[in-house]
């Protein structure tokens, strides 16, 4: 079984890995405040091993851009609950 590194390009491999640890960082960070931390860990960990062995180019960079987007959400949503400030437009239509 190929590992991650040899199985891909560098650049794909170190930002696949880049990511998946800042996914458990925040994973951890937010189970530390909703008591949830190893759920979340687990489900962080299952997405990456289930993807793991993918060598389509295109799914993998898509999977990495979800992943980004995740992230940024909660980056987001940390910094209005910090600040007090909306930053994301409501999609409110009433």
């Amino acid at each position: 079984m190929p590992s991650l590194q040899t199985a891909l390009p560098p650049e794909l491999a170190n930002n696949a890995i880049r990511l998946y640890r800042e996914c458990l960082r925040r994973a951890k960070y937010i189970g530390q405040k909703k008591f949830n931390t190893e759920l979340l860990i687990t489900m962080v960990r299952e997405q990456f091993k289930k993807n793991m062995h993918e060598t389509d180019p295109d799914k993998i960079q898509k999977m990495k851009d979800d992943a980004a987007r995740g992230l940024i959400n909660h980056m987001l949503y940390e910094s209005e609950n910090l600040s007090g400030r909306k930053f994301s437009k409501s999609t409110d239509q009433s």
